[in-house]
């Protein structure tokens, strides 16, 4: 009797310290949490790793700062070297990270996003398409001289996390289709910065290294034909197309756009035998045990929640798991490293800033040509009878979206580094952030502003 007791208090004891473990994971994890899962977050650290990468290139580590990103990394594969400086290594490598996930959510929006229904997404596209016009024209306009004109797409492009992240911060009452329609338009922008760099961005072509991956996207393809779902089959392979495009003169990143293409969407099991297992085994749960909190002491519940993640794991899709998947290292990690690498730029360019050179041709092109743009589009294809308005919006929420379509920074940054070295590239890095700067602070402003005379008094 004494010795059941004993273990009762010992078993009793376990469930505290279980309790008291659980509850402290939850008072540590919590925060985290909600950290990660908010649209700003990912936006609040661009910020501040462009902010560190200003200040120390500034400081008295910024020789030290900047010879640690051209320092020298990598080794030979065959007849192949691979050294490049780490600041590449995060462009060409990291980045196509980053462009794998941008081309997954552009296959996913097209299948069941905003532009999967071509009248819902005409207004999306004639925007993103006034959005890239209208900045290049300004760029164009104001420096269109020989030497700088390869600049022209840097004031196109649109950070997705930036201006979402900045939307999320204007307010709970803001209509949730004014959301929907700046996501597909930054979408849609990124079709457009992806076709940019790979036609305008590319340098000499190795035919024999693109026919070599052009094979293995066929035998991918083939993959996905005939239902191969474990994505090590393509992210495998995917590593070995990154390689050839790397050495082919296309540019590395294109490649993870593309392989995100042929990632499959369809499920490993039927819906509706995933319903019955599912009732099945939620039943079995129910019936095998006692009512409470622990059922690690019941194992039959064990096993039943075991082959419940079994079967939705089996019902997600290859696309939704890599997606789910990379969308935290993305955001957290390796955005925030490129804003280190490649926002730095020395306070002394300035100095050399004109009045018809990339400074103002970048900044006015992301702070006023975004918004003119994307406004003046809209309004032709509403008018043209080619789209509708978005439910409860109204010209001044698709400005305010606009001028946050003018964030362009991570897109920018890295089309910045394809055009221009040097102190062009500091000059043209300054003109980024403070044209992003602008852009956002004004559509946050002006957001915040039409939400407070449309919010129902």
């Amino acid at each position: 009797m004494f010795k059941s007791d004993c273990a009762e208090c010992q078993l009793s004891i376990g469930f505290i310290q279980e309790d008291l473990m659980t509850n402290l994971l939850k008072s540590i994890g919590l925060p985290i949490e909600r950290f990660t899962d908010r649209e700003a977050a990912s936006g609040i650290l661009l910020l501040i790793s462009a902010a560190l990468a200003v200040g120390l290139t500034n400081s008295q580590w910024g020789p030290m700062f900047q010879s640690f990103w051209q320092t020298p990394l990598g080794g030979q594969v065959g007849n192949y070297a691979l050294q490049k400086p780490i600041v590449l290594w995060v462009n060409d490598g990291l980045m196509a990270v980053f462009f794998l996930l941008v081309g997954l959510e552009i296959k996913r929006e097209l299948l069941v996003g905003e532009l999967s229904d071509m009248r819902a997404a005409a207004l999306p596209i004639a925007a993103a398409v006034g959005g890239m016009v209208v900045p290049a024209g300004i760029y164009l306009s104001i420096n269109g001289t020989e030497q700088n004109a390869e600049g022209w797409a840097i004031p196109m492009a649109t950070d997705i996390a930036f201006s979402l992240g900045i939307l999320a911060l204007c307010g709970r009452r803001l209509p949730v289709t004014i959301k929907i329609f700046l996501t597909a338009l930054a979408i849609v922008d990124d079709v457009g910065a992806v076709l940019v760099i790979a036609l305008f961005y590319t340098a000499s072509i190795q035919i024999e290294l693109l026919v070599a991956a052009g094979i293995i996207f066929f035998i991918l393809f083939g993959f996905n034909r005939v239902g191969v779902r474990s994505l090590w089959f393509y992210l495998i392979p995917g590593l070995v197309v990154w390689f050839l495009f790397l050495k082919s003169g296309v540019h590395a990143t294109i490649a993870g756009i593309l392989l995100a293409q042929l990632i499959p969407v369809q499920t490993r099991t039927d819906t509706n035998a995933f319903t019955t297992d599912m009732r099945q085994l939620i039943d079995r749960f129910a019936q095998n045990g006692q009512p409470g909190r622990h059922i690690i002491t019941q194992p039959d519940r064990q096993q039943s929640l075991h082959l419940m993640r079994e079967r939705c794991n089996a019902i997600e899709t290859p696309l939704e798991k890599l997606e789910h998947a990379l969308l935290l290292p993305v955001s957290f990690l390796i955005m925030p490293v490129f804003a280190l690498a490649n926002a730095g730029f020395s306070f002394d360019s300035f100095s050399e800033i004109t009045l018809g050179g990339v400074f103002p041709a970048v900044a006015l092109g992301l702070a006023l040509g975004k918004p003119i743009g994307i406004v003046v589009f809209t309004y032709a294809a509403i008018r043209l009878g080619l789209a509708r308005m978005p439910a409860g919006t109204g010209f001044g929420h698709i400005l305010g979206a606009g001028l946050l379509a003018g964030i362009g920074f991570t897109m920018s940054l890295f089309i910045a580094g394809l055009a221009f070295e040097d102190k062009t590239l500091e000059i043209t890095r300054a003109a980024i952030i403070m044209g992003s700067l602008l852009a956002g602070i004004s559509g946050f402003l002006l957001l915040r502003w039409v939400n407070h005379l449309t919010s129902p008094r």
